[in-house]
């Protein structure tokens, strides 16, 4: 599960699925899927994309790059559903996050922390 947890984080812009991350975890799509939500509390595709709106929104807070640009960038498929899915987890538009969300001069790793999506 790790191994699959691990790559999801490295690869979080490619393309990934339940078979792929199955085969990396060297178990059956199902155990999988069962698996890994049993161990981390949500299901691989929500944490998946957890990891793709985290990343976007650090590019949204540190970049002035469009919002379509990092909705692509990240993984998503198209700019409806990267909204869609970012206002879900963070509660507001990607647009309405960056008018929020100012660049603070602390390190990632607290910024991090302070701004993960619940």
């Amino acid at each position: 599960m790790l191994r699959a947890r691990d790559t999801m984080d490295r690869d979080y812009a490619r393309p990934l699925d339940v078979p792929a991350l199955a085969r990396v975890a060297h178990v059956s799509p199902a155990h999988f899927a069962r698996t890994f939500r049993a161990t981390f509390g949500e299901t691989p595709h929500r944490y998946l994309q957890r990891r793709r709106v985290e990343r976007a929104m650090y590019l949204l807070r540190e970049s002035d790059r469009s919002v379509t640009d990092i909705a692509f960038e990240v993984g998503f498929g198209s700019p409806g559903t990267f909204s869609r899915t970012f206002r879900g987890i963070v509660g507001s538009s990607p647009r309405a996050y960056r008018k929020e969300a100012v660049a603070a001069a602390v390190p990632t790793c607290f910024t991090m922390a302070w701004t993960r999506p619940g």
